[in-house]
């Protein structure tokens, strides 16, 4: 199957042809299913360890989410820092911020490395209404807890890099940075490669996981695979392969699109360069892209269809905030589907005896896959137990349909309370 349509499927050169599907019935000390960044990334791990691999994925590496996202990468959570201090304690909130961070550096050193992968430097987080008292309580949380460089943008310092009335104030992260995700995963997949004792097979989807011996096999169309350990890595498109995790994981689609070039019009509204993201619980986020393009993404749902006339849903959103870009054309518009539990964090760690998890990365998914990754493979590599950290987010059942329902409401919710509190604030 081809890659959806997007800004980033269109910057692939050369077009990737999908390696073969399994066809035989094979041996391998692990089998992950799932070839999106985090099984992509424990593949790779675990090679380098000298383990045997084999990679099943029913699409093509990063087809889902991994390669349909904004593109930025920065530590941290879906659930708020604030949240696991108080549920967890500081010393297990910080370690938890800790371990994301050395994900982000993964990604960095991994995709220094690939040719036009790492597209932008530093995020502006910019405030919608006048609280810089609000930044600056954030700013040092994060500086002296978590050993940050965060620092807040006056209304005069954030009009040099935007033109626009709705912003107020702006916090500067320069350690965050943004890439081609798409690109970036098939990188890892050339990586991959050169890895002798790892075997990726895509369009050969897993139709059924089941204990064997001490250990396990994983059937797919036309083979199937016999491993000591299976680790599961398919998020939201995991389907009813294992249900106790499937059911534990709530999709939810986000929606981007990209411009035509805006020409001087863009250096007139937006001079920054990085990620920018506004502070709403249910936020927008973009950045430039190429010379004079623009992505955009945002209007965050539980339904799993693309909703008609996206792109002109999104273009209305984006000449609210710059009324300078209402000539702006829509290039390609498409939707990712992520997967996230019901406390929003990751859910990693082992479900049976040589069965693992490694997923549930939405909103933060292109540092926490990384970090996940490295965690299982030091644990079935050599007994590491920093996964550990995570045992508080199990699996919890996430109420089907009726959580499907529950959270879209809580995301309206969030948007009325967002409008209320610039509302209040102005």
């Amino acid at each position: 199957m081809t890659y959806p349509v997007s800004y980033y499927s269109e910057r692939l050169q050369p077009k990737p042809v999908p390696l073969p599907a399994l066809e035989e019935t094979i041996e391998s000390d692990t089998c992950i299913i799932g070839a999106g960044l985090a099984g992509l990334t424990l593949a790779l791990r675990l090679g380098e360890q000298g383990q045997t691999c084999v990679l099943v994925e029913a699409e093509q590496a990063g087809w889902g989410a991994s390669g349909r996202n904004g593109g930025f990468v920065s530590p941290g959570f879906a659930q708020s820092l604030g949240v696991l201090d108080r549920k967890l304690g500081r010393d297990h909130a910080k370690a938890l911020y800790a371990e994301s961070v050395k994900g982000a550096e993964f990604v960095r050193a991994r995709a220094t490395a690939m040719d036009g992968v790492i597209q932008g430097e530093g995020r502006l987080q910019v405030l919608r209404y006048n609280a810089p008292d609000q930044l600056q309580r954030l700013t040092e949380y994060m500086n002296k807890v978590h050993d940050r460089r965060y620092f807040v943008l006056s209304g005069e310092q954030l009009a040099a890099e935007l033109t626009s009335d709705t912003y107020h104030h702006a916090l500067f992260d320069p350690d965050t940075f943004t890439i081609d995700p798409l690109a970036y995963a098939q990188g890892l997949k050339q990586l991959l490669a050169t890895q002798g004792d790892v075997t990726l097979f895509e369009e050969t989807p897993a139709v059924k996981l089941e204990k064997s011996g001490a250990g396990w096999l994983v059937t797919t169309p036309q083979g199937s695979v016999a491993a000591k350990q299976v680790v599961l890595t398919g998020s939201a498109y995991l389907g009813p392969l294992y249900r106790p995790l499937a059911s534990a994981i709530l999709p939810v689609a986000t929606y981007v699109v990209s411009s035509v070039g805006l020409g001087a019009a863009l250096d007139e509204a937006i001079r920054f360069r990085g990620a920018i993201s506004d502070t709403r619980l249910a936020s927008d986020y973009y950045r430039r892209i190429e010379q004079d393009c623009l992505l955009w993404g945002g209007r965050i749902t539980t339904q799993q269809s693309q909703p008609h006339r996206l792109a002109e849903l999104l273009k209305r959103q984006i000449v609210e905030i710059y009324p300078q870009l209402s000539h702006l054309e829509i290039r390609h518009a498409w939707s990712g589907l992520m997967g996230y539990a019901v406390h929003k964090m990751p859910i990693i760690g082992e479900l049976e005896p040589g069965l693992w998890s490694c997923t549930a990365f939405g909103g933060h998914g292109l540092s926490t896959t990384a970090m996940g990754a490295d965690m299982v493979a030091a644990a079935l590599t050599h007994g590491d137990d920093r996964w550990r950290l995570f045992e508080p987010f199990k699996a919890r059942w996430g109420g089907g349909p009726a959580g499907r329902a529950g959270t879209q409401l809580i995301y309206w919710g969030m948007q009325l309370k967002d409008r209320w509190q610039e509302r209040r604030a102005k």
